[in-house]
């Protein structure tokens, strides 16, 4: 049995932003973001991330309600800070959390999938402004899911990734490249998958949708 290949993750001190500037977290910690089509090791370190979870077919009204509930809470908690003259940011990208369904285990119906929506926020963001921005929120009409947002803390440490273009549904096939390839280095996947999403499905097409999978990983036992 092959034993796990070590992987060194120097941590050298990340540069922070200054007020003036306007913090991009993609920027900061490009390394953890990097992927290509080819599968590569990574190692993730803690993150702070604004949070909603639920259960549906993705796209389906539960699903579409927490997107905009999680959008809402990161856009009022950003704006209030800028408007008050406190450190900006750059709004992340979306991310998910899906299931890992095992092989030869039937893919239960999409309605009874769990999903927890997240967006990569810094760190000193506090859960009074979310309470905040949610009272903001509900006072515009606008609060529909937005009291199940919260903060939280992500370290998913060596993890397998990959750049996948094409549909959603096609992702089957990248999964797999980066399963035999974490096992080519004495890695089996473990826990939830995780989907960063670099496209928009409203505008563009199937074909050409860019979204980074990653999966983390424990050492095969020997």
């Amino acid at each position: 049995m092959k034993t796990a290949t070590k992987v060194k993750s120097a941590k050298k001190p990340v540069p922070k932003a200054k007020p003036s500037e306007k913090l991009d977290l993609y920027s900061q910690y490009s390394k953890e973001y990097a992927a290509s089509p080819t599968p590569g090791l990574v190692t993730v370190g803690a993150a702070t991330y604004l949070s909603i979870s639920g259960e549906g077919a993705p796209g389906g009204p539960a699903f579409t309600e927490a997107i905009g509930a999680l959008y809402g809470v990161a856009f009022t908690v950003k704006m209030t800070r800028k408007f008050a003259g406190k450190q900006d940011y750059v709004v992340s990208k979306l991310e998910g959390l899906w299931p890992s369904f095992k092989d030869g285990e039937p893919v239960p119906d999409k309605e009874q999938w769990p999903w927890q929506m997240m967006i990569r926020t810094p760190e000193f963001i506090k859960p009074r402004e979310i309470e905040e921005a949610v009272a903001v929120l509900k006072k515009r009409g606008k609060g529909a899911g937005a009291d199940r947002v919260r903060l939280e803390s992500v370290e998913e440490g060596i993890c397998v990734q990959s750049l996948h273009v094409g549909p959603y549904e096609k992702e089957g096939a990248t999964i797999c490249a980066m399963k035999s390839f974490a096992e080519s280095k004495g890695f089996k996947l473990r826990g939830v998958h995780h989907e960063i999403y670099l496209s928009d499905p409203r505008r563009a097409a199937p074909a050409k949708l860019k979204t980074i999978l990653r999966h983390p990983l424990e050492a095969i036992e020997v």
